[in-house]
C-alpha cells in the first residue's frame, strides 16, 4: 500500500529566496507524524502544498499513491476530498454560525438534501464533544477552545482519511490544550486517521507523535520517534528537544547529550 503522503525532490522559492531545497518526506498511513522547526523554516508552506493550496516550485507531492499536482482536475477533486485540515486558529467563516461552517464542504459537494446535512453536521458536533444547542451560535460567541473544536468537526466533515493540522493547540490554555490533543488521539484511534501536525508545543508533540519530522537546513534533517531525533547532534535539536522545558515534557525520555 502506497503511503499517505510521499514528499520528493520538493523545492520551494519565493523571489530569489528558497525556503525548500530538495526535500523529501513520506507519511505512512495510520501514523501520526509532527513537523517541528525553527521560525521561517517553511513548516506551514510544506503543509499548505500537501492539501495543494501552494504549488512547489520543482519536486512532486503524491496523495495515497496519486500526483497531486498532475493537471487533472477530477483526480484533483477527488484527493481533496481524502483530507481535511484545521488551520491555525480555526479559520472560521465569521459569518456563518457553526452550523453553516461545518456544513460548508458538504453543501458545496451538490449531492446531499439539507435533512442528510443537518444529521451530518449534528454527528460531527458531537464527535467533536459539542452540545446541538453550540450549532446556531456565532464564531465571536464561542470560547478559543470551542473554536478548534468547530473547525475540527468542519474539517471531518467529509470523513476523510488523513487530517492536517497547523498548529492545534496555539491560544490555548493547558487545561483547554490537554483537552483538545485527548480528542485528537482519540478520534484518530476511533476513526483510524493518518494526522501531520505542525507544532512548537512539546506537550502536544509529546502525547501524539508517534514520528516526527525536523524541517531545518531548506530539508527533512531528521526524521524518527522523539528517541531518534534525540541522538541527532543539531544546534536546533539540542535546543528543541534538551533544554529543561523539554525534559518536563517528555518526561521519561532521556537526552544522553544534555548537561
Amino acid at each position: 500500500m502506497s503511503p499517505a503522503i510521499e514528499v520528493a525532490n520538493l523545492s520551494t522559492r519565493f523571489g530569489d529566496y528558497w525556503v525548500h531545497r530538495d526535500l523529501n518526506l513520506s507519511v505512512q498511513r495510520g501514523e501520526i507524524l509532527a513537523l517541528v522547526g525553527g521560525s521561517g523554516s517553511g513548516k506551514t508552506t510544506l503543509l499548505r502544498q500537501m492539501i495543494g493550496l501552494l504549488h512547489p516550485t520543482q519536486g512532486e507531492i503524491r496523495l495515497f499513491g496519486e500526483p497531486l499536482f498532475d493537471g487533472n482536475v477530477e483526480r484533483e477533486r477527488n484527493l481533496r476530498r481524502r483530507f481535511g485540515m484545521l488551520f491555525q486558529y480555526g479559520a472560521l467563516f465569521s459569518a456563518f454560525n457553526v452550523f453553516q461552517n461545518i456544513a460548508f464542504p458538504l453543501r458545496e459537494l451538490r449531492t446531499l438534501d439539507e435533512d442528510l446535512i443537518h444529521e451530518l453536521v449534528m454527528l460531527k458536533l458531537a464527535m467533536v464533544e459539542l452540545l446541538p444547542r453550540h450549532a446556531w451560535l456565532m464564531p465571536a460567541e464561542l470560547s478559543g477552545g470551542m473554536v478548534k473544536r468547530v473547525a475540527l468537526a468542519r474539517a471531518l466533515a467529509m470523513e476523510p482519511e488523513l487530517l492536517l493540522l497547523d498548529e492545534p493547540t496555539a491560544g490555548l490554555d493547558p487545561d483547554r490544550s490537554e483537552s483538545f490533543v485527548r480528542l485528537i488521539r482519540m478520534l484518530g484511534e476511533q476513526l483510524g486517521l493518518t494526522v501531520v501536525l505542525v507544532t512548537h508545543d512539546l506537550d502536544t508533540l509529546a502525547a501524539l507523535a508517534s514520528r516526527v519530522a525536523v524541517l531545518a537546513e531548506q530539508r527533512i534533517l531528521a526524521l524518527g520517534t522523539v528517541d531518534d531525533i534525540m541522538k541527532v547532534d543539531h544546534p536546533f535539536i539540542r535546543n528543541f528537544f534538551c533544554c529543561d522545558r523539554a525534559q518536563r515534557a517528555l518526561q521519561n525520555r532521556i537526552c544522553g547529550e544534555c548537561p
